[in-house]
C-alpha cells in the first residue's frame, strides 16, 4: 500500500495474514489426509479400483468449481464473508467424510471439501495482498504457501499416529469409530480455529472502497497504518475500483478489442505452468513413482518423508527472499532449476535397467543421484513456483477485477492439477519414468521462457500503481 512503511502496525498486518493464511493449512491438510485413508475407504465402500480412484480425485472437482466462483463472490459480497462460509464447509466436509456409509456419500463431502480448498487457494492470497504494505507483501503472501505445506506435514503426522495407535487406518479406534474416520475428524480442530479467528478480522478495505463504504475502510487502513493519510488512500483506491456496475467475468474482456486482456492470459499461463512442471505427480504419487523405480515401499515412504521436509525448510527460504530479489527473477530460475533436475531424473530413468515386473533396478549411484535431483527439484519448486505463482495471483490483477481474474486462473490451476494427476499413470504405464520425465523437464523450459517474455515485476510497487498502469495500457 505504502513503500515507507514505518508507520505500519506490521504486528496487526502479520496477525491478519496469519489467520487467513489458516485456509492455506486446511488446502494442505484436506489435500493429504486421504492418502492414509486408500485401503480403508476400499474395504469400508466395497468399491473397485475405479470406484476407489474417483473416492480419491473427486475433491479435485470440488476445488476447480471453488476456485471459479470464489474470486466473483469475494468481489461482490466480500473477502471475509466467502472466507467464513469456506470455513464453515472444511468442517462440515471433515465431518461428513468421516460419517459417510457409502463412496455416494463420501465424495459429496469430499466435493464439499475440495469447494472450499478451491476457495481458500484463490481468497486467502488476495485478502493478504490487499491488507499487506507493499514491501512486505511477497513474504506475507508466501504464508499461504507455507501454511499448504506444513498442513500436508500435519496430515501425513496424524494419520500416521492414527493408524500406528489403531493398528491399522482399517481398525477401530477411540469410541469403536473407524481409524480412517478421526482422520478425517481430526481436520475439524483446525477448521473450528479458522471459523473463529475469522470473526475477528476486518474486511479488505480495497473490497470496503468498492462498496462504497468508505468510512470503514478508511478505519481499517487507520488501524494497519497508523502515519497514512487514510482519505487519501481511500481516494486513491476509489479512483481505481470506480465503476457503475458490480465486478464480474465480463470484466476480463478488453470491451474495445473484444478479447481477454494480456494480464489475465498471464495469470492463465502461470497458474498451468506451476503444475505442468510435474510438482503433484512427487506428492500424490511418490510411493508408487520410487516403487516404480526399484525402491521397496518402506524406502519409497521414507523418501516422500524426506521430499515433505525439504518441501517445508525452502518455503522458508522463499519468504525471505521474494521481496528482496523479486518475483520475475525467482520463477525464470525456478523454471530452469526445476528443468534441469528432471532433466536428471529423466536420463538416470531413462537408461536404468529393468527387472522384474516392469520395475526399475537403480545402481547405488543411480539411486543417490536420483534421490538428490528428486529433492533438488523440490527445493527449487518450493523457493520459486510453489509460493511465487500464488504471490503474483494475489497481487498482479487490477482492483477493477481481481475477484473475477483470480477465478478463472483457479480453474486454470486446478484443471491442470486434474490433467496431470490423472494422466501421470498412464504416462507410466505407456512410455515409463523417464519419457515421463522429459516431458516434465520440458515444460519447465516452457516456464522460464513464458516469465522472461511475458511475465511483469510486481516487488515493491503499490496495487493503485498496477491498476492505473493496466488501465492506462488498455485505453
Amino acid at each position: 500500500m505504502t513503500n515507507n512503511d514505518s508507520g505500519d502496525n506490521m504486528g496487526r498486518v502479520i496477525f491478519l495474514s496469519i489467520i487467513a493464511a489458516l485456509g492455506g493449512f486446511l488446502f494442505g491438510y484436506d489435500s493429504g489426509v486421504i492418502n492414509g485413508t486408500v485401503d480403508a475407504l476400499q474395504m469400508a465402500f466395497d468399491s473397485d479400483a475405479v470406484g476407489t480412484g474417483f473416492n480419491v480425485a473427486s475433491m479435485l472437482l470440488g476445488c476447480a468449481l471453488g476456485a471459479f466462483f470464489a474470486g466473483n463472490l469475494a468481489d461482490r459480497f466480500g473477502r471475509k464473508p466467502v472466507l467464513l462460509v469456506t470455513a464453515a464447509a472444511f468442517i462440515i466436509s471433515a465431518w461428513g467424510s468421516g460419517i459417510s456409509a457409502s463412496s455416494a456419500e463420501f465424495v459429496t463431502f469430499r466435493i464439499l471439501g475440495g469447494l472450499a480448498v478451491g476457495a481458500a487457494s484463490i481468497i486467502a492470497p488476495a485478502y493478504i495482498g490487499e491488507i499487506a504494505p507493499a514491501r512486505h507483501r511477497g513474504a506475507l503472501i508466501s504464508l499461504q504457501q507455507l501454511a499448504i505445506v506444513i498442513g500436508l506435514f500435519s496430515s501425513f503426522v496424524s494419520n500416521y499416529y492414527i493408524a500406528t495407535a489403531a493398528g491399522a487406518s482399517t481398525e477401530p479406534f477411540w469410541f469403536g469409530f473407524g481409524a480412517w474416520q478421526w482422520m478425517f475428524w481430526m481436520e475439524i480442530i483446525p477448521a473450528s480455529i479458522f471459523l473463529i479467528a475469522l470473526m475477528f478480522i476486518p474486511e479488505s478495505p480495497r473490497y470496503l472502497v468498492a462498496a462504497g463504504k468508505y468510512q470503514a475502510a478508511e478505519g481499517v487502513l487507520g488501524r494497519l497504518f497508523r502515519n497514512m493519510d487514510v482519505k487519501a488512500k481511500v481516494e486513491d483506491i476509489r479512483v481505481t475500483v470506480m465503476r457503475e456496475e458490480k465486478p464480474g467475468l465480463s470484466d476480463l474482456v478488453n470491451k474495445r478489442l473484444k478479447n481477454l486482456h494480456p494480464i489475465v492470459w498471464a495469470g492463465l499461463g502461470l497458474a498451468a505452468l506451476q503444475q505442468f512442471t510435474g510438482i503433484n505427480v512427487v506428492f500424490y504419487y511418490g510411493a508408487v513413482l520410487w516403487q516404480a523405480a526399484g525402491f521397496t515401499e518402506a524406502d519409497a515412504l521414507l523418501t516422500n518423508v524426506i521430499s515433505g521436509s525439504v518441501n517445508v525448510v525452502f518455503t522458508f527460504l522463499a519468504i525471505y527472499l521474494v521481496d528482496k530479489v523479486g518475483r520475475k527473477p525467482l520463477l525464470m530460475v525456478g523454471g530452469l532449476g526445476q528443468a534441469f533436475m528432471l532433466g536428471v531424473l529423466a536420463l538416470v530413468f531413462g537408461f536404468a535397467a529393468e527387472g522384474d515386473a516392469g520395475r526399475l533396478e537403480l545402481t547405488g549411484t543411480e539411486g543417490i543421484i536420483a534421490l538428490l535431483a528428486a529433492n533438488a527439484y523440490i527445493a527449487f519448486f518450493a523457493t520459486t513456483w510453489g509460493p511465487v505463482m500464488w504471490v503474483m495471483l494475489g497481487e498482479m490483477f487490477p482492483n477493477k477485477f481481481r475477484g473475477a481474474a483470480l477465478a478463472i486462473c483457479g480453474i486454470s490451476q486446478w484443471g491442470s492439477n486434474f490433467i496431470i494427476t490423472m494422466t501421470f499413470p498412464i504416462l507410466l504405464a505407456s512410455i515409463g519414468l523417464g519419457l515421463s520425465y522429459g516431458i516434465y523437464a520440458f515444460f519447465g523450459v516452457v516456464a522460464f521462457l513464458f516469465v522472461r517474455k511475458v511475465i511483469k515485476e510486481t516487488k515493491g510497487r503499490t496495487l493503485e500503481d498496477m491498476s492505473r498502469e493496466h488501465d492506462e495500457s488498455v485505453k
